[in-house]
């Protein structure tokens, strides 16, 4: 069983936070550079399919039902260290997650052969997203448990997570679209060697970022090796039947398919749809911004307050009433149009806020059911969960894009432009009603629960 360890680490405080932010930041430098871009630089820079290429992140992720599980299993059986039992895997693999995020974009290849970059596609990304960056996402979302066993701390945590994610999307979002464009014919086109050279230097900023989180990041709970013998049938038996469990997937899942259809239809509908690749920058710049601002400050005093689950709830359902309102309208000018979009993002962010520490309330909830503490099975669930909403929603906007018509010779015809408009406000409205929806009717951890659970783990572990 886990227990406080006070002896010789220093008491929780902004160190913390600010190292918790940048190991988010560091994630988010690949991972929303591919999330943004990636489709963008396979269709109109290397010449392959939308379809294809949404069908190649999609069955990449479920390669992670295998890696994701292993790696959590990993870090549950492996011992702490002098560096604690998370933390070292951060720097082990930060290097190898950069390097394979940077080879994914190499525009030098995009006169070969369609089946070579098809080749190098499928390698590059698989090497990213199932090998590296699992190997460090897990033990990095898993080890907020260790950090503070207090509600209130890992809730702090998640928000200076989001904060981190959010300073990513800043400047990945704001910045990207106004270096990787150049104008052809009047129209916004994407350049792939400038692709290639901010991919290079977001890698290198990611290791800064990473190393950071190492260096400033402290584990006070200590979690003992996993020791029991691998029971696979148990295993599932237990996950499956945790409800917990299954209504944060559930959420996480639909989450994710929302929030990354909205960032992935970015990359099309302001330059194509409203010819203006430069909104698109001033809209993740809006947005981020209004998160910082709104949802950073706000989030851990309404949860508080209310719930985690309550704030959840209303925050999807304001995300999917401003998206209807712009199907509605079928804004023309684009400034309203980006003005709908942060009004979501705001309603949006307030559960993407609180969402990392839902997950160790997950976590504690097992513990106190099974008496047994696996925080890095139990998050590599969730993690691959979530990867499922990214593929998904890959694969779901690379079909949606064939279907309205989408090729780089028809980016910019009438048709096929009002079809990404629509694209862009379902895929939204869709996915936030349906993750509210699993909310209510699957996740039972409400405020109430969540404190007794909090007490419970706490009496257990003699602390105060």
């Amino acid at each position: 069983m886990a227990k406080t360890n006070n002896s010789s680490v220093p008491a929780f405080g902004m160190k913390d936070r600010l190292g918790y932010m940048f190991g988010d930041f560091g994630n988010d430098f690949t991972f929303i550079l591919s999330s943004m871009f990636m489709m963008k630089f396979y269709t109109d820079v290397m010449g392959i399919s939308a379809g294809v290429v949404g069908m190649v992140m999609m069955i990449a992720r479920f390669v992670d039902a295998f890696t994701d599980v292993t790696m959590g299993q990993i870090v549950d059986r492996s011992k702490p260290t002098k560096d604690g039992k998370f933390r070292p895997w951060i720097k082990r693999m930060c290097g190898p997650v950069a390097i394979a995020s940077f080879l994914i974009y190499q525009s030098a290849f995009a006169d070969m052969s369609y089946g070579f970059k098809l080749v190098w596609l499928i390698v590059t990304y698989l090497l990213w997203g199932s090998i590296f960056y699992t190997s460090i996402n897990i033990p990095y979302g898993s080890m907020a448990s260790a950090i503070s066993s207090d509600p209130t701390d890992r809730t702090s945590l998640s928000t200076w997570r989001t904060i981190g994610s959010t300073l990513a999307s800043l400047v990945i979002g704001t910045g990207t679209p106004l270096v990787a464009y150049v104008t052809v014919d009047g129209n916004p086109v994407l350049d792939g060697s400038r692709v290639t050279m901010i991919a290079g230097v977001f890698s290198v900023l990611a290791i800064i970022c990473y190393i950071l989180c190492f260096n400033l990041v402290r584990e006070r709970v200590e979690v003992p090796a996993n020791n029991q013998k691998l029971d696979l049938l148990g295993i599932g038996k237990s996950l499956v039947t945790n409800r917990a469990l299954l209504g944060i997937i559930a959420a996480a899942l639909l989450l994710l398919l929302a929030m990354l259809g909205m960032q992935g239809m970015t990359g099309y509908v302001f330059p194509n749809y409203y010819k203006n690749a430069g909104a698109q920058s001033v809209s993740s710049l809006v947005s981020s911004v209004a998160i910082l601002v709104v949802c950073a400050p706000l989030a851990s005093k309404l949860a508080a307050k209310f719930g985690k689950k309550e704030l959840s709830i209303v925050s999807c359902l304001v995300g999917a009433g401003s998206f209807l309102l712009c199907l509605i309208v079928h804004p023309e000018n684009v400034w309203v149009y980006i003005g709908f979009s942060t009004l979501a993002f705001i309603g949006l962010g307030f559960f993407n806020t609180v969402i990392w520490a839902m997950i160790t309330d997950v976590i504690d909830d097992a513990e106190v059911k099974n008496g047994v503490r696996e925080d890095g099975t139990v998050y590599a669930v969730y993690s691959f969960a979530r990867k499922l909403g990214q593929a998904f929603s890959s694969g779901m906007i690379g079909g949606l894009l064939s279907l309205v018509g989408y090729t780089e010779k028809t980016a910019f015809d009438p048709v096929v432009i009002e079809g990404i408009f629509k694209i862009s406000c379902i895929v939204p409205i869709v996915g936030l009603i349906a993750v509210a929806l699993a909310l209510i009717f699957i996740y039972p951890l409400n405020k109430k629960r969540v404190e007794e659970n909090a007490a419970e783990l706490a009496r257990r572990r003699g602390e105060k």
